[in-house]
């Protein structure tokens, strides 16, 4: 066993058995420091995480016990979305921002179930999630995917990588895929301006899939409790929850499809309403719209 610092304070165990990935991204990868990737894929009953980011993800499902909720209703409306895109709109070419460790259901496995040619770029800033990627999303051989080593607050260096440009066509329609990232972009990174200027840069017909934590439809007490916790440094505030009108404002000029903007567990489900969760229990949005 080895003592390595808390995000919340003082010192956790990490089990000496605990295995990092091999190679060169590797060496970046920092077991005592929460990286939010993680933590989600601990919520979704992953391995992929270190104790650190257990004990973060713990810490917040003890104020709001729906994350784990919330963690597996916004995958699952990544594949609504993507196979929407693919099997409805036949869109061919997707770039997923913010990727995550992957789990099952990935966005290129959800489009090439429906279109084996579809092109994938995965794109995320967490050495982990890249080591995995490229272990894992491997393509069927009539598609590509295509994986960087990038952050959604810097479009420009996302737009200039040549393997961008070598997997996807930009003169033809692009889905860009923002599921669950833009809330960890505070005010100042000016999230809705990063996504507008990724969407200029792709044509008419490119498509915007995005979810985004709000506290619309989480009790007033456990917003009042999470506050209180992030004021006393007992939580990390790494995510922004944004209202309904913030929301919305990532689709400016673009068209909703139906049924336009939802909490992600009513965007068009699969099961019947008394399946679904409570609002409560999975307060994110999400929406999926087409750039005129």
């Amino acid at each position: 066993m080895r003592r390595v610092p808390s995000t919340w304070g003082g010192l956790v165990t990490v089990p000496s058995t605990s295995k990092l990935p091999e190679g060169r991204d590797a060496d970046r990868i920092d077991t005592t420091t929460v990286h939010p990737a993680r933590r989600y894929n601990y919520w979704l009953g992953g391995k992929d995480n270190f104790a650190v980011d257990r004990e973060s993800g713990d810490q917040i499902a003890a104020v709001y016990p729906g994350v784990r909720t919330l963690a597996r209703e916004n995958r699952a409306f990544l594949g609504r979305a993507v196979r929407f895109l693919a099997e409805e709109v036949g869109v061919r070419q997707f770039l997923d921002i913010g990727t995550g460790i992957p789990s099952a259901d990935n966005t290129h496995e959800v489009a090439q179930s429906v279109a084996p040619d579809s092109r994938v770029v995965y794109v995320d800033n967490d050495p982990m999630v890249l080591v995995h990627a490229r272990a894992l999303l491997t393509s069927d051989p009539a598609g590509a995917t295509a994986y960087l080593d990038a952050d959604l607050r810097d479009p420009q260096k996302i737009l200039a990588d040549p393997q961008l440009h070598a997997t996807l066509d930009l003169s033809q329609p692009v889905a860009l895929v923002l599921i669950a990232v833009t809330h960890f972009l505070t005010d100042d990174d000016r999230p809705h301006e990063q996504v507008a200027r990724l969407l200029d840069a792709l044509p008419s017909g490119s498509w915007l899939a995005l979810t985004h934590f709000t506290t619309d439809h989480i009790p007033a007490e456990i917003v009042r409790r999470m506050e209180t916790e992030f004021a006393a440094g007992r939580m990390k505030q790494d995510a922004v929850p944004r209202d309904r009108a913030e929301f919305a404002r990532f689709f400016t000029g673009l068209e909703l499809a139906e049924p336009g903007i939802a909490p992600v567990a009513e965007w068009r489900p699969q099961v019947p309403p008394e399946q679904r969760p409570p609002l409560a229990d999975a307060s994110i949005y999400g929406a999926v719209a087409r750039k005129p």
